[in-house]
């Protein structure tokens, strides 16, 4: 039996997460307060399930009976007579969170005791803290479309029992809009030819085969992956051996739809074929279409 306890910030999508892994099949249960997590997974051990993965959320909605330090005392406790405990924590930037609290309208669990949306933000962020450096699986939603994030959590589903302990994301930005804070390696790759000044390219995405041609068929483009697949080659088992879950590989372009979207995608094809579990994001794309969209539509004159 896998059980996968979902933890994490209010607002950064854990509902959404427990609603997709029921779709998955999995046995999911909402909110269930901490000191309930070893007797309901003893339950789950001796019933006969019709699925093998459970998923689990406990988070600061539990009050007073919720506290991060005992959490994560009790699920190394677990681990250690035998359960096959994987904890994955879900966060989102203070900014994200706010506006989406605005949107929804909803009040954050810890407004009462802090008074401010971002004064409660801040205190969960704290709290939860011992729980996040112990997670061996962290999503930050802030910059994920649906599709996208569903897809992260089919992956860490589907491949909860590979041998390999490293999964490794790729991310394409614009550091126009700011460097991701969760990279832990970042290449920018400005210096590579722009195919945004070529007009029949300008408006179409590092995804289509015309700019992805223009960016990677350049002599300096090929001597740059030759030497950045290289690197990640020595890197990756160096980081599995020193027990690193998660590695973040972020890859930025001045405005995240061409270059940086191609050189991900190339990177993130070749780390497969070596067989390393990956998965790439786009950050920056639909932000960069609805841009020149807009651009569009002004110099047309329309609303």
């Amino acid at each position: 039996m896998h059980y996968l306890i979902l933890t994490g910030m209010s607002g950064a999508g854990k509902t959404v997460a427990i609603r997709y892994l029921e779709d998955l099949g999995a046995l999911c249960v909402d909110n269930l307060p901490p000191m309930m997590l070893v007797p309901f997974m003893e339950a789950c051990q001796t019933a006969n399930l019709h699925t093998s993965l459970v998923a689990i959320a406990a988070d600061i909605r539990s009050g007073e009976f919720f506290d991060a330090k005992a959490v994560t005392k009790m699920i190394d406790e677990a681990r250690m007579v035998g359960f096959h405990i994987d904890t994955l924590f879900i966060e989102a930037a203070d900014d994200v969170l706010v506006n989406r609290y605005k949107e929804t309208r909803r009040e954050h669990p810890l407004t009462a005791e802090c008074k401010t949306l971002d004064a409660a933000i801040k205190e969960e962020r704290n709290r939860l803290q011992p729980l996040r450096e112990a997670a061996n699986q962290l999503i930050d939603t802030s910059n994920l479309r649906p599709r996208a994030f569903q897809n992260v959590l089919s992956e860490l589903v589907l491949h909860a029992d590979e041998e390999s302990p490293l999964r490794v994301e790729i991310l394409s930005f614009g550091f126009k809009r700011g460097i991701p804070r969760e990279g832990d390696l970042v290449f920018d790759v400005r210096f590579l030819p722009n195919p945004f000044y070529i007009p029949e390219l300008g408006h179409h995405t590092g995804l289509e085969p015309d700019v992805r041609d223009f960016v990677l068929n350049h002599p300096v483009t090929q001597e740059f992956l030759t030497k950045c697949v290289d690197m990640l080659t020595f890197l990756l088992p160096n980081y599995i051996t020193e027990g690193k879950h998660r590695l973040v590989i972020a890859i930025g372009c001045t405005g995240g739809a061409h270059r940086s979207v191609a050189i991900s995608e190339y990177i993130g094809e070749t780390l497969k074929k070596l067989g390393y579990r990956v998965n790439i994001n786009h950050r920056d794309i639909a932000l960069e279409q609805a841009h020149w969209a807009a651009k569009s539509d002004y110099q047309k004159g329309e609303p």
